[in-house]
């Protein structure tokens, strides 16, 4: 989703961030860094950037008042776009603000890299944005150095990986009114994953399309799972069953509606009111507002069908992947109370 060929760096500052509650120090650089090598800068484009290329969800920068200006992101970025020119001194109040927040025992010191970008395309638009990035975890890398006909080793301790990146997020100079579109990353634990995108960012999903797509799927995965044993005696291939057939019906239609899905899916009209009101439950409880009609995000189809479980396990001795028509699979049982599957084929490979 985010491509960087025409891409440019115009500012970067770095500075370094521990743990405040451990005592760990803050050093904020005293200016920002010039980028003139092009191998150096490819080499920054490779770790800032690349990580984004797949990612799909975006972001807004929000607060709880709903009074963006109190999001302390959103305020330094806000004033780095209008006057790139005192990009470095909101760099360190970025800093001081992300320190701030590392109270949790978990999070590691690293170093913060903020980083002004111009013609970084989104969604087909090129635009001036602001990364905010940070790196923690070092690793050590052997080095070769030859003398004459004579090699030697040695090594350099504490180097950044530049191919693993551990925190990011890539706020895009568009959109200002409604917190900004922002992509984020974060390898790390729960725990600090919190910090970042919870507590320094204060970030909340974009309702679009992929959002709505990925929400309702989620929704209706959980309510299949997790709340149809309340109401119906159902065995787990007719679980499976009905995951497939969501997700069929994702893949063949371009339009979700909500009465057409309960319809065709479920097909049974106590289970399609009581989808409606899981999905109600489900909105309230994401604070994420559902659509009964939108446009279906093929992205989001893709990812979630791969967590969409199609794998009938029993006992340890067999597996069974059900892909197609429930009608040629028969569940039954011996008159000594063993459970069968029999199974229908015409073709074995």
């Amino acid at each position: 989703m985010v491509s960087f060929f025409e891409a440019s760096i115009a500012h970067l500052s770095v500075h370094k961030t521990g743990n405040k509650n451990s005592g760990e120090p803050l050093i904020l650089s005293e200016q920002s860094l010039p980028v003139a090598d092009e191998t150096l800068f490819k080499l920054l484009m490779q770790y800032f950037v690349l990580p984004f290329e797949k990612t799909n969800e975006i972001y807004r920068l929000s607060h709880p008042t709903d009074d963006l200006e109190l999001n302390e992101v959103f305020h330094f970025a806000a004033m780095m776009f209008e006057n790139p020119s005192i990009f470095h001194e909101n760099t360190q109040q970025i800093a001081k603000h992300l320190y701030d927040m590392a109270g949790h025992p978990k999070i590691k010191s690293g170093e913060l890299y903020v980083c002004y970008f111009k013609q970084l395309q989104l969604e087909g638009e090129l635009l001036d944005a602001i990364g905010i990035f940070k790196s923690e975890s070092k690793e050590s890398f052997l080095k070769v150095l030859q003398e004459g006909k004579n090699f030697h080793l040695n090594y350099e301790e504490q180097a950044i990986n530049i191919k693993k990146s551990d925190k990011g997020c890539i706020i895009f100079n568009t959109e200002k009114e409604a917190g900004y579109k922002v992509a984020v990353i974060d390898q790390t634990n729960r725990a600090e994953a919190v910090y970042w995108t919870d507590e320094f960012l204060k970030l909340k999903v974009r309702n679009d399309n992929y959002n709505q797509t990925h929400n309702v799927l989620s929704a209706y995965k959980h309510f299949v799972t997790q709340k149809m044993d309340e109401e119906f005696d159902i065995s787990k291939a007719d679980k499976i069953d009905l995951l497939n057939r969501s997700i069929r019906y994702f893949k063949e239609n371009e339009q979700f509606d909500l009465d057409n899905f309960s319809n065709v899916v479920i097909d049974n009209p106590k289970g399609a009111a009581l989808f409606k009101a899981y999905k109600q439950e489900y909105e309230q409880e994401m604070d994420s507002p559902i659509d009964d009609s939108f446009s279906i995000s093929n992205n989001a189809v893709k990812k979630q069908a791969r967590v969409f479980k199609s794998v009938l396990k029993l006992d340890k001795n067999f597996h069974i992947y059900i892909h197609g028509n429930r009608e040629l699979i028969e569940q039954g049982r011996e008159a000594d109370g063993r459970k069968y599957y029999k199974i229908y084929f015409k073709e074995e490979s």
